[in-house]
This record gives structure tokens, C-alpha cells and sequence, in this order.
């Protein structure tokens, strides 16, 4: 996997943050796993909007595995995604490392856990992140609304009858 590089001309002071969301679905833990583990059912929330232009979803999930994702809106920024996985533990954790650039500069490099839990409804997904944000602006408001956004876009795939 190649990356590109910083295309930044200015140093910026690296910032740092931390977030969890959480998300409960009315599905079983299996059909919620899948949607991050198995990269066929990821490739249906992952690859952005229908409306963007969008470069197909690679996933190899496991672990020492990699993801890439590349796309943005029509004419605006590229978002890449370059992320590595460091642990999965079946139905309870993924770990993941990535790295998200805007066209070509490094926005960020971040540390993310998934969990998943059974519960009475259905299965609890936590995220937690660590991100370090490398172009001047503190990134975990967006990132952490981002995620939410995300959390929500996966509901029709996990609880459909």
C-alpha cells in the first residue's frame, strides 16, 4: 500500500484528542460483526455517499490486514483512508490504526477500537479513538460526529428483517 505525502508547505503543531461513540442495534452480534468484518458488507457504508466519486473499497480484514478507501464529492477534496488492523478477537474487538489525508496531505493518524456487546435489544457498538490531527485544527469534533453519522448509516444494513 503506498501513501502519498504531505504536500503542506507550513509546519503546524500536532493536536491530539479522544472520543467514544456508542451505538445500539436491534440485530444479533453476527449480523453487527459482519458489517465491519466481513469486506463485503463493509464495502455498503464504507465507500462514502452514493454520490460521491468513489474508488472501490479494499478490505482484507484480519489480522496484519489492510483497508484503503478513496473518494469524495464530485469536484471537491479527495479523502483517503489508509488503515491497518492490528487485532481482531471474533464478535468482541477490532483494532485498527489509519491514517486519513485530504488530496494529498496527512489530516491525521489515528488509534481506533471497535467493541462489540450483546445485549437484552440486540448488540452495543463502542468506538473509541485517539487521533493526532496534523494540519493546525482539532479534528475529534468532526471525526466524532463523522462516526456518529456513520453508526446510523449501518442500522438498515444490520437490523433488516
Amino acid at each position: 500500500m503506498t501513501t502519498p505525502g504531505n504536500t503542506q508547505t507550513a509546519y503546524h503543531p500536532a493536536i491530539h484528542g479522544s472520543f467514544t461513540v456508542e451505538r445500539t442495534y436491534n440485530a444479533p452480534i453476527e449480523r453487527v460483526w459482519a458489517a465491519f468484518a466481513d469486506p463485503e458488507v463493509k464495502r455498503l457504508w464504507f465507500d462514502g455517499p452514493p454520490e460521491w466519486d468513489s474508488e472501490p473499497y479494499e478490505g482484507d480484514i484480519r489480522e496484519g490486514g489492510r483497508e484503503v478507501s478513496i473518494g469524495g464529492p464530485k469536484g471537491g477534496p479527495v479523502s483517503r483512508y489508509y488503515g491497518y488492523i492490528w487485532e481482531i478477537v471474533p464478535h468482541q474487538r477490532i483494532v485498527t490504526t489509519y491514517e486519513m489525508y485530504i488530496n494529498d496531505d496527512r489530516l491525521s493518524v489515528s488509534l481506533l477500537c471497535t467493541e462489540f456487546e450483546p445485549t437484552p435489544d440486540g448488540t452495543r457498538v463502542t468506538l473509541t479513538e485517539h487521533g493526532t490531527y496534523l494540519l493546525g485544527e482539532d479534528g475529534t469534533p468532526d471525526r466524532e460526529h463523522g462516526y456518529g453519522q456513520i453508526l446510523e448509516m449501518i442500522a438498515p444494513i444490520v437490523e433488516q428483517a
